[in-house]
């Protein structure tokens, strides 16, 4: 079974991982496993107000996961999100995907994760404040982007990330993942791709 962490900090973004998780259950085929990560096993309460006990803390998190995700939030600039940083130096060394998106890719970009691949994120301006971030030709205006085993996206496509990482993940074929995202999108499948 496959396994995705979920980097959720205090104030965490409810939105940003409704979309990829229930995906993944809906889609997944039972073959995929989502488990939450946060700084320490306590609740971390989203900015909607909902109250989630992580799985792990960042002492046990598994090595044997497939993609860690790191949800954008209010709590990315706290000087106690530099703590994630060591699971983010694996996750990239050892080619697993890594994902995040609105506040979460300003994170990675201060970390210098980003200087390797194409990427997006809310303001190319925020990510130019970080000396250690070096890859402004790498900056895409695009609202998701998978690059080099990296996938990025801004705070307004919760929709296109899930999507992306859906993709990233093989989670369903192609076109089961393009009807998911074109019912949540628009409203209906795409009934040209629906039965391939």
């Amino acid at each position: 079974m496959k396994k995705i962490l979920y980097i959720i900090l205090e104030q965490w973004a409810d939105w940003e991982l409704a979309y990829i998780s229930s995906a993944v259950n809906m889609l997944g085929g039972g073959n995929f496993e989502n488990k939450t990560v946060s700084l320490s096993k306590s609740a971390v309460t989203s900015i909607g107000g909902i109250k989630c006990l992580p799985d792990y803390d960042l002492q046990s998190a598994p090595s044997d996961y497939d993609a860690l995700i790191l949800i954008g939030g209010m709590s990315w600039h706290n000087e106690n999100a530099l703590s994630v940083k060591p699971l983010i130096d694996t996750c990239i060394k050892n080619g697993k995907v890594l994902g995040a998106i609105c506040d979460a890719c300003r994170f990675l970009g201060s970390v210098g994760a980003l200087n390797n691949a194409k990427h997006t994120a809310n303001d190319l301006n925020e990510l130019k404040q970080y000396e250690v971030y070096t890859n402004e030709q790498g900056f895409i205006h695009r609202q998701a982007i998978s690059d080099n085993g990296i996938i990025t996206a801004n705070g307004t496509a919760t929709l296109e990330f899930a999507y992306e990482v859906l993709n990233a993940l093989s989670v369903a074929t192609q076109y089961q993942i393009k009807d998911w995202y074109d019912f949540h999108k628009s409203g209906f499948y795409n009934v040209s791709i629906t039965n391939r």
